[in-house]
């Protein structure tokens, strides 16, 4: 563990999900594939159109509504719906297309198993601090089996835009009822996660589980108050 500020007394952790808990990188990319084939299966109109289709029609709805980049989900839903239908379908047959194709993208993104010494981790935390998690992401803690551990749940959406903003921050001191600087937020992120926190009061926690930490290598625009080089480093502040 690297300390590069003193701490105060921590009564709560915030934490980054995607690649702070678990590599995410992987997951996306084999969802990504899962989808397409999903497509190909139930909707051979697909297999025909080019490969950047659905990310063409992402671009231009983040075009019309740039806003739309902090809330994913309703991002990809609403490029599903505009790729089907320039695919020619329409009425009920849209909506099926479209809910069954964003339905099978989001399972197959939460379809992968937890590292049990997180369950442990998170497990020992929680009963002695109450715990919250924060994403830009839209993972579904239940399916991989994270829901237990938190007290709340926030992710980025068009009324709680992404990280670095603060809103997120805010939301879950609110629900904490703590003081800011009494909440340490654990992140990979520097730019997103470290910044955000730092601008929101936090206190931050350096962890990035999907790369070599190399602070030279990094895009920081704060330094956080310790970088740890493993997750359970956390279990000596409770």
């Amino acid at each position: 563990m690297i300390y590069y500020k003193k701490l105060k007394p921590i009564q709560a952790i915030t934490f980054d999900l995607d690649d702070t808990l678990y590599e995410n990188t992987s997951v996306i990319i084999n969802a990504e594939r899962s989808l397409l084939e999903f497509m190909h299966n139930q909707y051979p109109a697909t297999k025909h159109v080019a490969k950047n289709l659905w990310r063409a029609r992402q671009k231009i709805h983040l075009l019309a509504n740039p806003l739309l980049k902090n809330d994913m989900g309703e991002l990809r839903r609403l490029s599903l719906e505009s790729g089907f239908m320039e695919l020619g379908l329409s009425g009920s047959e849209l909506k099926t297309a479209t809910t069954e194709c964003f339905e099978h993208f989001y399972f197959q993104r939460s379809n992968f198993t937890i590292n049990r010494s997180i369950h442990s981790l998170l497990e020992t935390l929680s009963n002695n601090l109450p715990l919250i998690a924060l994403t830009n992401g839209n993972v579904n803690l239940k399916q991989i089996g994270l829901e237990k551990y938190f007290s709340a749940y926030f992710k980025a959406s068009l009324e709680l835009p992404m990280k670095p903003h603060k809103a997120m921050f805010d939301a879950a001191q609110a629900h904490l009822k703590i003081p800011h600087e009494n909440i340490l937020h654990v992140g990979d992120n520097l730019p997103k996660d470290i910044y955000g926190a730092l601008r929101a009061g936090y206190q931050t926690a350096w962890y990035a589980e999907d790369r070599s930490m190399q602070m030279r290598s990094e895009k920081a625009q704060l330094l956080p108050h310790v970088q740890l080089s493993n997750l359970t480093q956390l279990l000596a502040f409770i």
